[in-house]
């Protein structure tokens, strides 16, 4: 399962280089006077968070070379401007700012982290440009701090009020864990907004709380504080960083109860950071299941010699949904399309059947549970609301 992305890591990243030239050769089947449709991809190609935003970018070129490959739309060619925000809000910034204004796109997708996307908004909505994350999962990203909708912002993931209440409806009704021990990155909007979200939706006992900052790598004080507890699993919110050596020094000191974790924990770099004979009754929150045999899977890792993630399979789907969204507003002009997202008809994709809704979040219902035993992605388990 996990082909690890580091193969491709040296000749995928760019820093704030113009990724254009990838896709010469589907240009060949348009005409030469025939301009074409620019999407702005803004990610963390290097820096903390890479292995998020290069299996995006990755996902997102496989989708514009299949739809040039078809035709494009309204018989154009979709175009890259891709930039790297090397994980750092000021460049994220700046890039969004700059592709709003000097390099003609007709929205702007990514970036892959809460505050980067935060970053990115001030330029989305001042100048009038779509701006669709496919993974952030914060509660309030599309809002302002008076509460009212950005009009230029999207996600095509569900909000950790979603994920959270997911996780835990899992770990109590499932797994049938009435206690629980919860770890969570309390330095992030991520984390803390996920761990509220958990506590708000568990019905069983929360017996003990452990916070840690990305900054660190020795939780040995933290594991030490849980096995002194009595606990049926393990909740683990935050990113691949520090949620992969936190499993491996559980592990390590004997403690083999479940662990739960958010979807942080989608990335194969996990393994790794884990050690792949730890990733043991490990269970983790997804919005799309990567499994063999699967048309899109095959696809990615002929093409880039490593594994998606689910976040691939979102900024997939964002693709073909801006698609969609540009052929119903039958236009270009990013005002206009702005306008069909807002009332998109309809979208089946990779990740399933949605369109936006009045808060720019996709209406999805379905958490999925992902079962790894033995370092193998063996199971998924639909947490399914109403």
């Amino acid at each position: 399962m996990f082909n690890s992305i580091r193969k491709n890591l040296t000749k995928i990243i760019a820093t704030a280089t113009i990724a254009t030239s990838a896709f010469t050769p589907a240009f060949t089947a348009f005409a030469q006077d025939e301009d074409p449709i620019n999407l702005g991809v803004i990610y963390e190609l290097s820096g903390a968070v890479a292995a998020y935003g290069i299996t995006q970018s990755n996902a997102i070129k496989m989708a514009v070379e299949e739809i040039n490959e078809d035709g494009g739309v309204m018989g154009r060619p979709f175009n890259i401007v891709e930039y790297d925000t090397k994980s750092d809000d000021t460049e994220a910034a700046m890039i969004a700012t700059r592709l709003a204004t000097q390099d003609d796109v007709v929205a702007m997708i990514g970036p892959a982290t809460t505050s980067q996307m935060q970053a990115a908004i001030p330029a989305a909505n001042e100048y009038q440009v779509p701006l669709i994350s496919p993974p952030v999962t914060n509660n309030d990203i599309t809002f302002d701090d008076d509460g009212n909708v950005h009009p230029f912002v999207y996600r095509s993931s569900w909000p950790n009020s979603f994920q959270g209440s997911g996780i835990a409806k899992f770990g109590y009704e499932n797994m049938e864990a009435e206690k629980m021990v919860v770890l969570y990155d309390n330095s992030s909007d991520y984390g803390s907004g996920l761990y509220d979200n958990f506590v708000e939706g568990y019905e069983g006992e929360i017996v003990h709380t452990e916070t840690f900052t990305p900054e660190m790598n020795d939780f040995s004080a933290i594991i030490s504080n849980i096995a002194a507890q009595d606990f049926d699993a393990i909740t683990i919110l935050a990113f691949y960083q520090t949620a992969g050596p936190i499993v491996k020094q559980a592990r390590e000191i004997g403690i083999d109860a479940p662990i739960l974790g958010s979807n942080g924990f989608g990335n194969d770099i996990i393994y790794e950071l884990a050690g792949a004979e730890n990733m043991n009754n490990v269970y983790y929150a997804s919005l799309y299941p990567i499994q063999d045999e699967d048309e899109f899977v095959e696809k990615y890792r002929d093409q880039f010699d490593s594994d998606p993630d689910m976040f691939a399979a979102l900024a997939y789907d964002t693709i073909y949904m801006l698609k969609s969204a540009i052929e119903q507003a039958d236009s270009d002009d990013p005002v206009a399309v702005n306008e069909a997202l807002e009332n998109l008809e309809e979208f089946s994709g990779i990740t399933g059947d949605f369109i936006f809704d009045e808060n720019h979040n996709p209406t999805k219902n379905v958490v999925n549970m992902i079962e790894i035993q033995n370092a193998e992605e063996t199971a998924v388990h639909e947490v399914v609301f109403d």
